[in-house]
């Protein structure tokens, strides 16, 4: 059985820049880095680009070294929703 992540990382773009540890330790490979913006070129930050694949391990948040993730709580969904 799956068990349900409590969290997910909420990443700061003011904060981040782009190294790639967080892409580096993220064992679900649910993180990237992507050009921010629409006009395809500029620097590159991190991004989750597939939240349901994401465990909530927190293993990007303690490795940025700019603190640019936090982890955020998931709220459960109501009953009958």
């Amino acid at each position: 059985m799956h068990t349900a992540r409590k969290a997910l990382p909420a990443i700061d773009p003011g904060r981040c820049t782009g190294c790639g540890w967080c892409v580096a330790v993220c064992a679900p490979h649910v993180l990237s880095l992507q050009v921010q913006g629409e006009s395809g070129w500029g620097p590159k930050r991190s991004t989750l680009h597939d939240a349901d694949g994401c465990t909530g391990c927190a293993l990007c948040a303690l490795r940025c070294p700019f603190d640019a993730i936090r982890m955020v709580r998931v709220s459960k969904p109501k009953a009958g929703a």
